[in-house]
């Protein structure tokens, strides 16, 4: 999808009023089956000023595509330039053998096949933005962008495992809506998380038939309890774009 088309839905979705707009972070098109993608940093600037008041976010940031500190201030820069909330989500990449990996490979980016090297990489992320987004932070982050209000930190979760990390260090969660483990992946991170402030999303592919309170699958949504529901579009889907 082009950037012109993506600039009108971007402000048709804020002229029926959701809440917020998300964009992925892909390195080329063909994850998403596509032709071509924005880098996601320098999509969500263009959307901060071609938008007015609807919230921005990025699901999921990789923390494999660029170097922490890059991400850290690029996440900052966004909140700054849109002067609105900004939830940063988070993700932990592919592992090298999957379909998500063929980007990286393309450019020779690193990806870990080791989870635990994959979920250290996300706590180094949540590690650094602690320190660099905090009002006390040391002289030498001084000059670094610090943003107000500080971005949420979502954590994409699909193993028990990333959801337990969720819930122990960051501020929300999201699991994909159809992925048979949900419940136990929010379960996880709700426990972890405790009586301290969290926030629990899902994504679903977007329909129409969503926007429908009453329908069976946003009933199961809201018996979930979740705080977003994020619906995700791409080109397939003429009836939105």
């Amino acid at each position: 999808v082009d950037w012109p088309t993506l600039r009108r839905a971007s402000l048709e979705v804020e002229a029926r009023g959701f809440d917020a707009l998300w964009v992925m972070d892909h390195l080329a098109g063909s994850p998403m089956g596509g032709t071509s993608s924005l880098e996601c940093f320098t999509w969500l600037g263009a959307l901060a000023e071609a938008t007015s008041r609807i919230h921005l976010g990025v699901l999921v940031a990789n923390t494999w595509n660029r170097r922490l500190g890059t991400l850290a201030v690029a996440a900052a820069s966004v909140a700054e330039i849109s002067g609105r909330p900004f939830l940063l989500g988070i993700g932990a990449g592919a592992a090298p053998d999957t379909r998500w990996a063929g980007e990286h490979h393309a450019v020779g980016a690193d990806l870990h096949d080791d989870p635990v090297v994959r979920h250290r990489r996300v706590e180094q992320l949540l590690d650094l933005t602690d320190e660099m987004w905090h009002p006390d932070r040391g002289t030498h982050l001084a000059t670094f962008p610090l943003p107000r209000p500080t971005p949420p930190r979502i954590v994409g979760a699909n193993s028990t495992g990333l959801a337990e990390l969720a819930g122990r260090r960051a501020d929300g969660v999201n699991v994909a809506w159809g992925h048979p483990r949900r419940a136990d992946f929010l379960l996880a991170a709700r426990r972890a998380a405790g009586d301290r402030p969290f926030i629990t999303t899902a994504w679903a592919a977007w329909s129409p038939d969503l926007l429908d309170p009453a329908h069976p699958t946003r009933m199961a949504m809201e018996h979930s309890e979740l705080d977003r529901i994020i619906l995700s579009a791409n080109g397939e889907h003429g009836d939105f774009l």
